[in-house]
């Protein structure tokens, strides 16, 4: 096996060849490997996924895709993005779908980003914003948080300067779970010229625990703004990749650029037509939600950790060490997400579960701080 560097290894793209790759959850398969435990016994509480599962309207139409997977998918997308043009009121030719919202914002790195450009975001915001901006060469300007950890619009607006093309608004905010009301973003999206492509990132927004601001009212007001949303979250299709973006057609038309043919496979845009039907799976998981809430907040009141209000489904949790105590869950079957990658080296951000898990995770870290 050749272990000598490769001399193609010289035309390596230096923005890229700097980056240091995004680090997800820990598979559950991963984890049983290496610390020799049965794969059965361990909840994984890292990726904020949907611990229902998919929704039964979701299965069945991957079942009767699936004798299909010898066609190449609808490169359109149509009946999705007439589905979806439907549940926002908005014309089908103002939505771009992609493989997972996050491929959406490939697109926008591809379209407006650049080595004579500069990019806005809050700190302690989705770390792919970052990742993207330096794949194309654009400057990262990251404004400090409120104290509460959320994002300071004030501030973030005072960053942008002549060579600012993108802003990203991440709400609610992975990984704080910190939420943005209407009243600031009205106000925000007023003082941000108009020259500048707003992104307003909401791939929790239907796990929202509170009133999400109507950012779609700003698609009609405004030509300089795009909303992302996903279906990995509350519909619990995060393993067939599948998020949309809308906003003026102008816009969407320039994002539709760079997207590759076949870009969402035939499956996932099946499934996600006909998750958006199954709104008793999606009440389901906002109640499950709002349950979670409540008990981890009150078991870590009880305990004296202190942790950040939720809005969707995680928390950020202070357990002064969140690198240790992360690695000390592990060895108990638990996982979850260390926040040191993010710059909050005290925090681990914790998915809600079934209500049985939520239980473990409680009783595992009470375990784990007293031992301290």
């Amino acid at each position: 096996m050749q272990t000598t560097e490769s001399p193609a290894l010289k035309w390596l793209n230096c923005d890229v060849a700097s980056l240091t790759p995004y680090s997800p959850g820990r598979p559950i398969e991963t984890v049983a490997r290496e610390l020799n435990l049965d794969p059965a016994s361990i909840i994984k509480l890292a990726s904020n996924e949907n611990p229902l599962g998919v929704s039964r309207k979701a299965k069945r139409a991957i079942k009767e895709t699936a004798s299909e997977m010898h066609l190449y998918p609808d490169g359109g997308a149509h009946n999705l993005r007439r589905k979806l043009a439907r549940k926002h009121d908005l014309p089908p030719e103002q939505f771009v779908i992609g493989s997972g919202s996050n491929e959406i914002i490939e697109f926008i790195g591809h379209c407006f980003m650049g080595s004579d450009r500069s990019i806005v975001t809050s700190a302690h915001a989705f770390a792919i914003y970052k990742i993207i901006a330096r794949m194309f060469g654009s400057e990262t300007r990251e404004t400090p948080t409120t104290k509460g950890l959320g994002h300071d619009l004030r501030a973030m607006t005072d960053m942008i300067d002549e060579t600012t093309s993108v802003v990203f608004v991440c709400n609610p905010n992975n990984p704080t779970g910190t939420l943005i009301r209407q009243p600031e973003i009205r106000r925000f999206l007023h003082n941000v010229p108009d020259d500048v492509l707003v992104v307003f990132d909401e791939a929790y927004a239907e796990l929202c625990l509170s009133r999400m601001p109507r950012t779609l009212e700003l698609i009609r007001d405004k030509n300089n703004c795009i909303i992302l949303r996903s279906f990995s979250k509350a519909y619990g299709l995060a393993g067939l990749r599948v998020g949309y973006g809308m906003g003026p057609k102008p816009l969407i038309d320039a994002l539709q650029q760079p997207r590759q043919p076949f870009n969402v496979n035939r499956m996932a845009q099946a499934a996600a037509t006909a998750a958006l039907d199954d709104q008793a799976f999606l009440r389901r998981s906002r109640h499950l939600c709002r349950e979670s809430k409540t008990y981890l907040e009150n078991r870590f009141s009880e305990l004296g950790i202190d942790y950040v209000p939720a809005f969707t489904n995680f928390i950020l949790v202070n357990v002064e060490d969140g690198e240790e105590v992360s690695n000390r869950l592990l060895e108990r079957g638990v996982i979850v997400r260390p926040m040191g990658g993010y710059g909050l080296d005290e925090y681990i951000r914790v998915s809600f579960g079934t209500m049985e898990q939520n239980q473990r995770f409680a009783h595992e870290l009470e375990a784990v701080m007293k031992n301290a």
